[in-house]
């Protein structure tokens, strides 16, 4: 059994794969992380594991972690299963390591564009020859309603809108059509880049706001949450070989 943990801003995403398949996945608090760790590394008899983004937990707990189960930590030094062209591989997030991973595993010999929304959105581009050469960033969903709303001395703080009308005759309906209007045409506008460059072109959307963007999305895709997961499986399973 494989454990799997991403640490993010806020959250710890914990995943358990047998064989390759997802058969546990839960979301924990980084103040239980010592006790819901070893409770899932007993449940399941875990006897391998992959970190990433550690930043912000203590080296103890790391070390802790090292004395109980075969862990990597993922950075630039750790092997990978594509050909990594990044300019500045030192400072390419383990997170996009990861989705890039996952990409070539889950699409082998297909032109992939990975998507995360998330706190930021990124654009990672995989060729069919299995090189990896970078992408973009941008602002995410969340990251736009706040910027609005701290950079201006009077527009309000919103939550995401369900509705959202092209035309916003009022200001909080005008900052969701600027928001979510402007984040869909944002994200089909790469595609729609990247498509002409690449005919053959496999797009696949993941992250926190995955299920809110994925059907407004005019451009075909495969919505995938668990996609940073897998792919950290795959880091694992590649490194254990």
């Amino acid at each position: 059994m494989n454990l799997i943990i991403d640490v993010g801003n806020t959250r710890i995403k914990t995943a358990v794969f047998d064989d390759g398949k997802l058969i546990h996945n839960e979301s924990i608090t980084k103040e239980s992380f010592d006790f819901y760790v070893n409770e899932i590394v007993k449940k399941y008899k875990c006897t391998n594991a992959i970190i990433s983004s550690v930043g912000s937990l203590k080296k103890s707990q790391i070390a802790k972690l090292h004395t109980e189960i075969n862990l990597i930590v993922l950075d630039y030094h750790t092997k990978i299963p594509f050909v990594n062209k990044y300019a500045t591989p030192k400072t390419l997030g383990v997170d996009r390591i990861a989705l890039v991973s996952s990409a070539i595993a889950s699409y082998p010999n297909k032109n992939v564009l990975i998507i995360d929304a998330g706190t930021c959105i990124t654009y990672d581009f995989l060729n069919q020859e299995g090189n990896y050469y970078g992408g973009s960033i941008s602002p995410g969903l969340q990251m736009r309603y706040k910027s609005l709303h701290v950079f201006t001395e009077k527009l309000p703080l919103l939550e995401p809108s369900e509705i959202v009308e092209l035309v916003g005759n009022s200001t909080e309906k005008s900052i969701h059509s600027g928001v979510i209007n402007g984040i869909i045409n944002e994200i089909d506008g790469v595609i729609n880049q990247y498509r002409k460059k690449n005919a053959d072109l496999t797009v696949v959307l993941t992250g926190g706001d995955v299920n809110f963007l994925s059907n407004r999305l005019k451009n075909g895709i495969f919505a995938n949450p668990n996609f940073l997961l897998e792919g950290l499986n795959t880091i694992l399973t590649y490194n254990l070989k």
